[in-house]
């Protein structure tokens, strides 16, 4: 008697299936290089996918995402992960992390002022290709984040006020839709697509590829002014007062900063608590100097504001590189009254003991409040102030402190808050509901629902589809 023994062809997980996809480069779970490969920018972000895949080109891309979705598997996109917790805090054990970070290449058109980024490239790479020309591009406050995760997010550039939002910018993205198509969606093709994919975050696709305009700024006058947190009371307040007239081509930032004494910060930042101004001026140097004197005035004890390198701007806020642990909580201010600075100050002024690395109140208004016609999903910002309060989160102690901290400051300024969210800005689950108007928010929905019916995508920020009557 003969016992033939046949072995079962199919994979141990629906995640199996895709192990040999991106020449390999993809992770599952138990796997020796699995913990790495999950690990996003904010290390004190915990996200255990499914399996991490690392494509190569927007081939390798359409594979994952056909592959991953005949596997009954959704997808999510990620750059670097600079704003990982929201997706981490969702269900992942069903997932595929796309970790675009291997697609960064970047070209430059000097004569057409217009930049071409592959998925994972980051800010600093653009900046550094279209300076040579004279030309500046809508990036943020950090070198190493991502063009793609802050531009389909809305993103806050140093000429935001003059300029309006980054995602505006955009005349191009090339994406890989729920389907597995790869498609371009201009303001001629996939007309939807591209007004959803315009602050509409990552729930429509991943995106390989994206186009957007430069800036003829070769320089500008830019900089920081910096107090000892003892005068926090006057410059607030001072601050405050001159935004209100601070013309469009002004953006600034007004932090609350206190460092831990180490030894590799400079000296004038170790250990100390620091009241600090830094912004841009898109004028000439006689306007611009008129336009500071008020806050130059105060005596600040440094003061960096000089015609520079538009270049210079991605270290200009001075913002942690590399991997990171940190948890933050964020606010959008309608006013920022005596009250509210009052509120603010018995937070994070003098002789409190928050464990907040930096609260910042970012400055709107301007070009941002202004409906671009021609925008996309998020065409602008309703607010005066955008704040953001970051903690290091080096221990689960520290995060549960800096938590606790950020929180409090959001209950202290809830009076003076319109409702609105900066979805760039939020580390933790969010109704995305909140960044946009009614009349945006439905349509998202129903863009949702037309390109991914079933819900493949996984984003930071969903947009549930549109309810349909049965």
């Amino acid at each position: 008697m003969t016992v033939e023994t046949t072995l079962d062809p199919r994979p141990a997980s629906p995640a199996e299936s895709l192990r040999d996809l991106c020449g390999g480069a993809v992770h599952l779970a138990g796997d020796p290089g699995y913990d790495t490969a999950r690990m996003p920018w904010n290390v004190a972000v915990d996200q255990r996918p499914a399996a991490v895949a690392f494509p190569r080109h927007a081939q390798d891309v359409v594979d994952v995402v056909r592959a991953a979705a005949a596997a009954g598997l959704r997808v999510a996109a990620q750059a670097t992960g600079h704003g990982a917790g929201p997706l981490a805090d969702q269900p992942l054990h069903d997932v595929v992390l796309i970790r675009t970070s291997g697609m960064s290449a970047v070209s430059v058109d000097p004569d057409a002022r217009v930049a071409r980024v592959e998925g994972g490239a980051l800010w600093q790479d653009v900046v550094e290709a279209a300076a040579p020309h004279g030309l500046a591009a809508m990036h943020g406050s950090s070198p190493d984040v991502a063009v793609s995760g802050y531009t389909l997010g809305g993103g806050l550039s140093w000429y935001a006020r003059k300029l309006g939002l980054a995602t505006n910018q955009v005349t191009a993205v090339e994406v890989v839709t729920a389907d597995g198509s790869l498609v371009r969606a201009t303001e001629h093709a996939n007309r939807s697509l591209f007004w959803a994919l315009r602050g509409g975050g990552g729930n429509f696709g991943v995106v390989t590829a994206i186009e957007f305009r430069l800036h003829l700024i070769p320089d500008v006058y830019a900089g920081m002014l910096l107090w000892d947190r003892e005068r926090a009371p006057e410059v607030v307040r001072a601050w405050a007062q001159w935004t209100r007239t601070a013309p469009d081509e002004v953006t600034t930032s007004l932090r609350v900063l206190s460092f831990p004494p180490l030894p590799e910060l400079p000296p004038f930042l170790s250990g100390r608590q620091l009241v600090v101004i830094d912004g841009a001026v898109l004028a000439n140097d006689a306007s611009a100097e008129a336009l500071l004197a008020p806050l130059r005035a105060l005596g600040p004890e440094m003061d960096t504001f000089a015609r520079v390198p538009s270049a210079s701007l991605t270290r200009l806020h001075m913002d942690p590189e590399g991997p990171t642990p940190g948890v933050a909580a964020t606010t959008v201010l309608e006013d920022l009254p005596e009250e509210a600075i009052e509120a603010f100050l018995g937070q994070v002024g003098p002789g409190s003991t928050t464990s907040l690395l930096a609260a910042e109140l970012r400055q709107l208004g301007g070009a941002l409040a202004r409906r671009d016609p021609a925008g996309g999903a998020l065409s602008h910002l309703e607010g005066a102030f955008a704040g953001f309060f970051v903690a290091i989160a080096a221990t689960p102690e520290m995060a549960e402190q800096g938590r606790a901290d950020g929180q409090a400051l959001v209950s202290a300024l809830r009076p003076w808050a319109n409702g609105r969210s900066v979805l760039n800005f939020a580390e933790n689950q969010t109704d995305a509901s909140t960044a946009y108007d009614r009349g945006s928010w439905e349509r998202l929905r129903t863009v949702r629902a037309a390109v991914d019916p079933d819900g493949l995508f996984a984003a930071n920020h969903p947009v549930p589809q549109e309810r349909r009557p049965a």
